[in-house]
């Protein structure tokens, strides 16, 4: 992996999982456009990956990441930092969902949703919030989803780990605030991405049908308000959880 070259050295940095799709993606986007170089993690699309980051030209780079890899995090915020410089934000972004009814899901796939997309988030923060409190600087967001709130019928695990990560900002903000990090979390309404192509369009359909905004939500929609809590725009902002559905629980 190059470094970022100098000329970029200045810039705040970020690092964002699953940042080659979808709202990570965008984010990476909004990040880069606002004045950061955005470190960002790709699993298997290593191709959109590299595109992103030459599109971008030096203000965001790629590395690799498995969320399950229970090893990774901490090597990873360290080649962040020694590679692109200390972190100021982290956006929690990357997840894994299978859908499948509780009566007929295994253990195995019970855990496994649980490590990747609850357990994943408490490892990097885990890694990256020792080296923020030392600064005493940083902000994190966490990103949820409407299943944490408001249930969805094959998504229990699913659901189960985006709510728990709710719980997790709230009591890691308060952790870590005196030490001028904050924790937000943000809860994106229903998004079209990668992650929800396969939804059949009668289900979109029923979601989006209690949206008071006709445009509904569009990954820089959520990308912005992602955007503004690592910014010192929200700098008295912390512990909470900012749901963007374009109305949809109005």
């Amino acid at each position: 992996m190059t470094s970022v070259p100098p000329s970029a050295s200045a810039r705040p940095v970020a690092l964002v999982t699953g940042g080659s799709r979808g709202i990570g993606r965008a984010t990476v986007e909004a990040l880069a456009a606002d004045g950061w170089t955005a470190a960002f993690t790709f699993r298997e699309s290593e191709a959109e990956a590299r595109e992103l980051a030459g599109r971008l030209e030096g203000r965001a780079l790629p590395f690799r990441l498995d969320l399950r890899d229970r090893a990774r995090a901490s090597a990873l915020v360290h080649e962040v930092e020694e590679q692109v410089g200390p972190l100021a934000g982290l956006v929690n972004n990357a997840g894994v969902r299978r859908d499948g009814l509780l009566a007929t899901l295994a253990d195995d796939g019970w855990d496994d949703l649980l490590d990747a997309n609850l357990g994943g988030v408490f490892r990097l923060c885990r890694a990256a919030v020792p080296r923020m409190l030392h600064r005493r600087r940083g902000s994190i967001v966490n990103v949820s989803s409407m299943t944490a709130v408001h249930g969805l019928a094959g998504q229990a695990a699913y659901g189960a780990a985006k709510a728990g990560i709710l719980g997790l900002t709230r009591s890691l903000a308060r952790e870590v605030g005196s030490r001028g990090v904050r924790v937000n979390a943000v809860i994106p309404g229903f998004v079209p991405t990668a992650m929800t192509a396969d939804v059949p369009a009668e289900k979109v359909k029923a979601l989006r049908s209690a949206e008071a905004l006709p445009a509904g939500v569009t990954v820089q929609g959520v990308a912005e308000a992602i955007l503004f809590l690592l910014s010192d725009r929200s700098a008295a902002i912390t512990g909470q959880t900012i749901v963007i559905d374009a109305g949809m629980l109005a």
